[in-house]
């Protein structure tokens, strides 16, 4: 975590954006609060937002980007499995009238320098297929890749409408950027998997199936 941070502040403070570091604690009860909360006093723009209770990413997300200052609100995962480095090319979109920028691990420009286990390759190729099918996202084969990037005012009109807390925020306000009529651009990323992932491939696919369900009800 500490090590993800760091390496986003060093990257950000080469170049001449304004910006800030927002760490979202979810409701932890390990030490990573008080490890970030620490880091505070070195790295001027870094903040932490903590959560009372564990409500699930989505949530974590959504309280994170409540309390961003920018004109551009961005996520990205703790684990530093994309390289900050693609917030060039974020950017480049972004200035050329994207409303939101993905990273994309399907794309040909994408390096992978870890490969998933083969099960969640699987599971990946399955979760694609649901998409396409319920809710005919099939342009967008990637909505997990923990690297997106939205325009501040846009992120908040999706709020709007949003209701996930868990992991399938991002299908959701993907979904709602499309039907808004937004421009998303994907773009690739260096990657790598992390093999401490927590995700559970059982107890964790059930619930986002739920979560996908709730999306197909709520928005059709």
């Amino acid at each position: 975590m500490v090590e993800t941070v760091n390496s986003v502040c060093d990257f950000l403070a080469s170049r001449d954006w304004q910006s800030e570091v927002i760490v979202v604690d979810d409701g932890s009860i390990d030490a990573t609060a008080q490890r970030v909360q620490a880091a505070c006093e070195t790295q001027p723009n870094l903040r932490l937002v903590a959560a009372q209770v564990n409500r699930g990413k989505g949530a974590a997300i959504r309280l994170g980007a409540g309390q961003a200052r920018g004109d551009i609100i961005g996520f990205i995962d703790a684990d530093d499995k994309t390289d900050i480095a693609g917030l060039d090319r974020v950017f480049t979109s972004l200035a050329d009238g994207a409303h939101v920028v993905i990273g994309d691990r399907t794309l040909a420009d994408t390096a992978i320098h870890i490969q998933r286990r083969f099960y969640r390759e699987w599971g990946s190729l399955l979760f694609r297929r649901i998409l396409r099918w319920w809710l005919g996202m099939g342009d967008f084969p990637d909505t997990q890749c923990g690297f997106k990037f939205y325009q501040a005012g846009v992120l908040r009109a999706l709020y709007e409408s949003a209701c996930i807390d868990g992991y399938m925020f991002d299908v959701e306000l993907l979904l709602l950027a499309s039907r808004g009529g937004y421009r998303v651009d994907r773009i690739g990323v260096d990657w790598r998997d992390d093999p401490d992932s927590r995700f559970e491939p059982l107890s964790g696919s059930w619930r986002n199936l739920r979560e996908l369900l709730r999306i197909r009800r709520l928005h059709g």
